[in-house]
């Protein structure tokens, strides 16, 4: 498929997955948008790394839905469109059930279904209104846009020390399927990717610690996801899946999680 006039907002795509999917999409010809939260230095580094020319970063707090929308106009502004959105942006804050006290979990439940859930939504309705506005499809296989949510298997299995993380991971997948049935009619295509544990910088601290050997027993494969692995499946859902597979939800996780 062509993509070189094709215009991609990814966001958390300072490091990490969003890194490489940014990575990936350039390397097919689109113009990619990186947003970051405050780590530019990051950001600009990953900017540098990308094949072709034309891509931008973006800064924004997706927790605010005022910096949200503010960051749609800038990246329209600039790149003038956006065909794709992959809200891979996520926060994970532990907060244990038994171990935390009141005040923290409100804080932790607070910012982590803003950023996780909330963020999301404020960007898929911009993008669905945007790309639904267009008068006819990019073309017959894209149709006129496409969404790509990262979840995590953990919406599915739980997070015992982070309930907050997967509940708005499940609902990023409620949201996913909801935009799905609801955009279809406009040619508008949702996915969703649900990795497990990912080799990242964030994951670092846990596999090389005192849990590192129950997480990796936990996978067949004897080792956790890459990040090319992930960035794989959310570049082919963002400009090769099918349009029939609109709604559906991706296990990237080295069968350490199966679900029925």
């Amino acid at each position: 498929m062509k993509t070189a006039n094709f215009v991609a907002l990814v966001t958390g795509a300072s490091r990490g997955i969003g890194g490489v999917i940014a990575m990936q999409l350039a390397e097919r010809g689109v113009c990619v948008a990186l947003h970051y939260r405050n780590n530019r230095e990051a950001a600009e580094s990953t900017l540098a790394r990308l094949a072709g020319t034309g891509h931008a970063i973006f800064a924004a707090d997706l927790a605010d839905p005022a910096a949200t929308g503010g960051l749609w106009q800038r990246v329209a502004g600039r790149l003038g469109g956006v065909d794709i959105l992959v809200n891979n942006a996520g926060l994970y804050i532990e907060h244990s059930p038994l171990h935390t006290d009141v005040e923290s979990w409100h804080s932790a439940w607070r910012l982590t279904l803003a950023a996780n859930l909330l963020g999301p939504a404020n960007l898929s309705l911009l993008a669905a209104q945007s790309m639904a506005d267009r008068a006819e499809p990019v073309n017959a296989a894209f149709g006129r846009g496409r969404i790509v949510n990262i979840s995590s298997r953990g919406a599915f299995r739980g997070e015992p020390d982070a309930p907050a993380y997967g509940a708005s991971k499940a609902g990023l997948n409620a949201l996913s399927q909801s935009l799905a049935k609801a955009l279809a009619p406009r040619a508008i295509h949702v996915y969703c990717v649900a990795p497990g544990w990912v080799e990242t910088e964030m994951a670092t601290s846990h596999l090389e610690g005192p849990e590192g050997a129950a997480i990796l027993a936990q996978h067949p494969l004897g080792r956790v996801n890459q990040t090319d692995e992930v960035a794989n499946a959310a570049v082919y859902c963002a400009l090769d899946a099918p349009a029939a597979m609109t709604g559906c939800i991706i296990d990237v996780n080295g069968a350490s999680y199966l679900r029925t």
